[in-house]
């Protein structure tokens, strides 16, 4: 076999036992926030139906989805033979279909005979291997013919491409889940009869979009949301607000929350007289910070706003001021805006709430915040760190009927998510991991031989029974390397039991850091290593 070098997919990591005790760190902070406000952990599958995901994340967040070509047990039916061929077909279907997805509606016009016949000529070929000739002419009560056969794949295709069907031609049913959100809306409709509702839930898993790599953006990375479905209260909204500040302020991070509504951005377009590009104009201005206010405004319109409506919505989103002086102009503008009074009334009932529960954050009413996906219906968040240029690192917002959808109405949500590579990031730049999340091993035996194994295992035992991390060398060897490699993997204590110290019933502790050591007697070693650790 040819050697292979190693490599790894595009926009994911490996991560080390260091990093990983970081990343557990912020998990563990997380979690212990969730819990303190009575949310409880669920799970759901890494892959969904693709009919479960596609629609619900906006035109853009659908071209993000990693979709999953279908393959097992399938093919065990057939020879080798038949098997390479059939897996050529159906490499064949994924590299059509990802040349169509990269056309957009001029290139797909002008390609689609070109589309077509190559369908044409796959489906022949999966057709006759896979025996349904026969099954396809009984069907149609007539002799294979080549022209009849064209003629109805021909329908097969116009269908593909008029509805952007993937699955009956192409094998691809399933896809990775690309939020948490969609995947808990699709729970709670399942389970509802198991359910107490409101219901409370926290979700710790990754998620995974193909978007362009860069600084603080993965294909595959982590998110540790909470949501709460069946309660349309806004204390939801500010309990969230508490659950960011006890995040962040137990992280030592120092953040701004940013809050808006997506009803003051529906009153915004029909202020304008454009309600129905209330999509356009949301994603468009959701990327202000990305692009910059001429690219933004070049992009609304592009999208079929006029100049005049363009020029409508800058004293909007630039509005200046404290939130309360913000407020003031908003209601102002929507006097006899319905939508636009009932987004200003939710914002100023959050922002009461938030004073009542006394949570002492910098909080934001920003009318460029929009959060592109298409679900929001009512308050929207977004954190970004002070003190490191990054995108967000948290968000969420209200969603009155997601689970709608799936069956279940009238069932509405609010729910906040975490970036834990992010945050992780933040605190790396930052320097605010705490130095001690460097060692799981507290304590490391030495190893001088067989019969000072034997002195110190029972110890060693003894001390993982009370809670105590510890391990022993594996082998005998010199006691500089077992110093090197208790250095390298940052273990503060070191114990050492050789002839002189098993003939007078003692051990020698080393203090790895400060390069003291003492004697203690073996009967001792053990309260000793644990109030050592413990200080």
């Amino acid at each position: 076999m040819a050697l292979q070098k190693p490599t790894l997919p595009k926009g994911t990591r490996d991560f080390s036992p260091i990093e990983m005790s970081r990343r557990n760190y912020i998990f563990t902070m997380i979690r212990s926030v969730f819990e303190k406000y009575g949310y409880a952990p669920i799970e759901t599958p890494a892959m969904e139906n693709l009919s479960t995901l596609m629609g619900k994340y906006g035109e853009e967040g659908d071209k993000l989805l990693f979709k999953i070509l279908n393959s097992g047990d399938y093919l065990s039916d057939f020879d080798e033979n038949q098997r390479e061929m059939i897996e050529s077909i159906y490499k064949e279907k994924y590299d059509l279909l990802q040349l169509y997805s990269s056309w957009d509606s001029k290139e797909l016009d002008i390609n689609k005979d070109v589309l077509r016949s190559s369908f044409r000529k796959i489906i022949y070929k999966q057709l006759k291997i896979e025996g349904l000739i026969e099954e396809l002419n009984g069907k149609l009560k007539v002799s294979y013919d080549k022209t009849l056969f064209y003629t109805r794949t021909t329908q097969i295709i116009d269908e593909f491409l008029k509805e952007k069907v993937i699955k009956p031609i192409v094998g691809v049913e399933k896809g990775l889940r690309y939020d948490l959100t969609v995947p808990f809306a699709r729970f709670v409709v399942m389970h509802q009869s198991e359910l107490t509702f409101p219901f409370k839930r926290y979700q710790i898993q990754p998620v995974w979009r193909a978007d362009r790599p860069q600084k603080g953006r993965y294909r595959e990375f982590y998110q540790c949301d909470a949501d709460i479905i069946g309660s349309k209260s806004l204390i939801n909204e500010a309990e969230l607000v508490g659950i960011i500040h006890d995040v962040f302020d137990s992280l030592n991070i120092k953040v701004v929350i940013k809050l808006n509504n997506r009803k003051i951005l529906s009153a915004i377009a029909k202020l304008i007289g454009a309600p129905e590009k209330i999509i356009d104009i949301t994603v468009a201005i959701d990327k202000l910070d990305k692009i910059g206010l001429a690219n933004v405004n070049k992009e609304l319109l592009e999208k079929g706003l006029t100049t005049d409506q363009v020029d409508k919505i800058q004293p909007i989103i630039l509005l200046k001021g404290s939130n309360q002086e913000k407020i003031k102009v908003l209601k102002s503008l929507f006097f006899d805006v319905e939508i636009g009074k009932l987004g200003v009334s939710e914002i100023e009932t959050v922002f009461s709430y938030v004073e009542l529960m006394k949570i002492d954050c910098d909080i934001e009413l920003d009318l460029t915040l929009a959060r592109g996906l298409n679900y929001y219906t009512g308050a929207i968040f977004e954190v970004k760190a002070k003190d490191v240029p990054m995108g967000s690192i948290s968000g969420g917002g209200r969603y009155d009927d997601l689970t709608g959808i799936f069956g279940l109405k009238d069932m509405s949500g609010v729910g906040i998510s975490f970036g834990a590579d992010r945050i992780y990031d933040v605190l790396q730049d930052l320097n605010l991991f705490p130095s001690k999340l460097l060692s799981l091993t507290k304590v490391f035996f030495c190893n001088l031989g067989a019969l000072e194994e034997s002195y110190a295992i029972p110890y060693l035992i003894q001390l993982r029974k009370e809670g105590v991390n510890c391990e022993i060398y594996p082998e005998s060897t010199k006691l500089k390397k077992q110093f090197s490699y208790a250095n390298d993997k940052h273990i503060p204590f070191v114990v050492i039991g050789g002839t002189d110290e098993m003939n007078d019933g003692m051990f020698v502790v080393k203090n790895m850091e400060s390069g003291e050591q003492e004697k203690v007697s073996k009967e001792g070693l053990n309260n000793m290593l644990k109030s050592l650790i413990n200080h």
